[in-house]
């Protein structure tokens, strides 16, 4: 009788490790490496003195506070709703579910410079939403609160789709059986479903960071680029851009690299010690 053979752990579905590690690395050189290498190379033609003066000129500065604090806030704001967004997807059935539910990737696919001028129009003193507030005395475009609009609409699809997975296998029979032994709702969200969530919800969180202090295209034209008060970063660097002032601008773009860089490594640290917390329970 002919005996099957027994697969070991070597074994893979697609062949030939060399070739395929190979691709990975000239894909991931030309993709994210070189460009990288480029802001290092270009920055190292200053010294290590006239990059900290550089980047720690008071309009920079005032720059960095503007996207730094704006994203924070937007990606605050984003996760509290993608996780509303999501149960709502996943647990309810409603008419235009799927549409509603292909709009959240909206933002992914409209240009950012459409969003940018759509949303302006909608939050000017004359805009359909800001014309409302305007009575008010409320102003929204061209302050901070209309750059966190811009930032909150081009984040929220980062965490949906990160704790809308989560959520659809989530084993309802846990929160039945919390709700048996007399649990509220609070209760069960808080100690059920909340547990299971959160780490997703973070990880959606420091990729709306990530992505929200970079964000060019959709705020420049509702941020009113008001030295000191509402320029943002990429601005700054464009504009040393377009003075030929290489140097600078890639130190500027270092600087920012380097704080999203460590956001999503903290991410990816909080990833892996979950990942062994949940291993070790188990």
């Amino acid at each position: 009788m002919k005996t099957k053979k027994r697969k070991t752990k070597n074994d893979r579905v697609i062949p030939g490790f060399g070739l395929s590690l190979g691709i990975t690395l000239t894909i991931l050189s030309f993709v994210v490496l070189i460009p990288l290498a480029t802001l290092v190379i270009f920055t190292a033609g200053m010294s290590f003195p006239e990059v900290i003066k550089t980047i720690t000129k008071p309009r920079v500065l005032a720059s960095f506070e503007v996207s730094f604090l704006t994203a924070f806030i937007a990606s605050v704001i984003n996760t509290v709703m993608g996780i509303i967004l999501a149960w709502v997807l996943v647990r309810y059935d409603f008419p235009f579910k799927r549409l509603m539910d292909g709009m959240i990737e909206l933002p992914f696919a409209l240009p950012t410079a459409v969003a940018g001028i759509s949303l302006t129009a909608l939050t000017s003193n004359n805009g359909l939403v800001g014309s409302f507030f305007a009575k008010f005395g409320i102003k929204l475009a061209y302050t901070r609160v209309g750059i966190t609009i811009a930032l909150v609409f081009i984040g929220i699809p980062f965490v949906v789709r990160t704790v809308q997975p989560v959520l659809e296998k989530l084993d309802p029979s846990y929160e039945e059986a919390a709700g048996v032994m007399g649990a509220d709702r609070f209760t069960i969200f808080c100690r059920v479903i909340f547990p299971e969530i959160w780490p997703a919800a973070i990880t959606g969180f420091g990729l709306a960071v990530g992505r929200c202090i970079g964000e060019y295209g959709s705020v420049v034209f509702i941020a009113g680029n008001q030295p000191f008060e509402t320029e943002i970063a990429p601005l700054i660097i464009m504009s040393k851009l377009q003075e030929y002032d290489y140097a600078s601008a890639t130190a500027i773009a270092l600087a920012m690299l380097i704080f999203s860089f460590l956001i999503l490594f903290l991410v990816s640290f909080f990833q892996a010690r979950n990942s062994a917390m949940i291993q070790g329970r188990r």
